[in-house]
């Protein structure tokens, strides 16, 4: 019998867009230096955790984040688009508490040129489904609020809505044991 496979999830660290309360959404953002320390903080909580592989977003916070953690190690660094944040479209780079405060009501309906937070949900969702290969594997995944957000509705069943109420209660570190197979809930 394999190893169930274990993703532990981080959030990128901190932004320079998170010491101005910018949503930095899609756009790349870049790390503070509170965040480029709190990466190597990551780095020395997990470089000897067992992690067989790093995957990240694409954008850039997130990027820099396993950069710094990772660097020098021989642990692959692997990017995948889906693990995005919610697309805000004309909202992206907002204030972050403007946001916030009607997030609920894009749950299903998408920001005005951009995505609902369940397609965000869904998309980063569907990349478990490609995690087959790395099965038995202790696995980090380096994202954003959508990112855990996919995590705790289609590995743990949270209701969206319930996430989407809540607030992003930042930690370190939150681990799922994949379920076998995975499929991304809509």
């Amino acid at each position: 019998m394999t190893a169930p496979t274990t993703i532990v999830f981080e959030a990128h660290s901190w932004s320079e867009d998170n010491d101005r309360g910018v949503a930095t959404c899609w756009l790349p953002g870049r790390l503070s230096v509170r965040g480029r320390e709190l990466a190597a903080q990551l780095g020395g909580r997990r470089r000897d955790d067992g992690i067989a592989a790093v995957f990240t977003s694409d954008l850039r916070r997130a990027v820099e984040t396993a950069e710094i953690a990772f660097a020098g190690t021989g642990v692959p660094v692997l990017h995948d688009r889906r693990l995005r944040e919610c697309d805000y479209g004309s909202r992206n780079g907002s204030p972050a508490a403007g946001l916030r405060a009607d997030r609920s009501d894009h749950v299903d309906r998408p920001y005005p040129g951009g995505e609902s937070w369940r397609q965000a949900v869904a998309r980063a969702g569907r990349f478990l489904d490609d995690l087959q290969r790395w099965r038995g594997r202790r696995l980090l995944v380096i994202g954003h609020v959508a990112t855990r957000w996919a995590l705790d509705h289609v590995i743990d069943g949270v209701p969206l809505e319930r996430l989407v109420a809540a607030d992003f209660d930042w930690r370190e570190g939150w681990e799922y044991l994949l379920p076998e197979p995975v499929r991304a809930m809509p």
